[in-house]
């Protein structure tokens, strides 16, 4: 494999008509078609060949959203339904804010993965999904909801979870009783945990 190769795989992927993505989901694209390659290299070799976006900022799809359609899901098996989403959270002894990332399977309960940072960009989600996915697989009819955080609504983190073969909602706005279980995590890590301090 070498990196002309690479390039040239990359400039076919970016030249489908729907496909317009960073680094991170470029590197799943190219493991589908066989590259044994981590998303570091893929930066470098798509940095080195002008193909980055040239901004950094979290970019919104701009394609339609489903929302969620019923507020208490019923499960059968794990993995069938995941909730994610990010607390804001204020920290006392260095008087700074930071962010959490959590997401948990319903069926379980269980908390499939978290981030904690003092930023959360579109990539942290995508490093997450994708540690998950790695870590416990896909089903069919596998979904994920969250609200509508701009780091979820980010084209590429929406076109990573639709290249995986997953679907995407998003909760009405302000109904966090429709992603209950993360939300009521994030709640008792805000009270046990973080302290009274904390923000929404």
């Amino acid at each position: 494999m070498s990196e002309k190769d690479v390039v040239a795989s990359i400039k076919d992927i970016l030249s489908h008509e729907f496909i317009d993505c960073g680094y991170h989901v470029m590197t799943e694209y190219l493991k589908r078609e066989g590259y044994r390659i981590n998303h570091k290299k893929v930066y470098r070799i798509m940095k080195n060949a002008g193909l980055i976006k040239a901004s950094s900022r979290i970019i919104r799809g701009k394609g339609s959203r489903k929302f969620v359609q019923f507020r208490k899901v019923e499960t059968s098996r794990p993995l069938e339904y995941i909730e994610m989403d990010i607390k804001l959270v204020w920290l006392p002894n260095v008087g700074k804010n930071a962010y959490l990332l959590s997401i948990i399977d319903l069926h379980t309960r269980k908390i499939l993965g978290s981030r904690f940072a003092r930023q959360m960009k579109q990539n942290a989600g995508i490093d997450l999904l994708g540690s998950i996915f790695t870590n416990y697989g896909t089903i069919d009819g596998m979904a994920i909801r969250s609200d509508n955080e701009s780091q979820f609504l980010a084209t590429d983190v929406r076109n990573y979870i639709e290249m995986m073969g997953v679907s995407q909602e998003f909760t009405h706005g302000a109904t966090p009783e429709e992603n209950a279980h993360i939300e009521a995590y994030h709640g008792t890590l805000k009270r046990d945990i973080f302290l009274i301090g904390s923000v929404n």
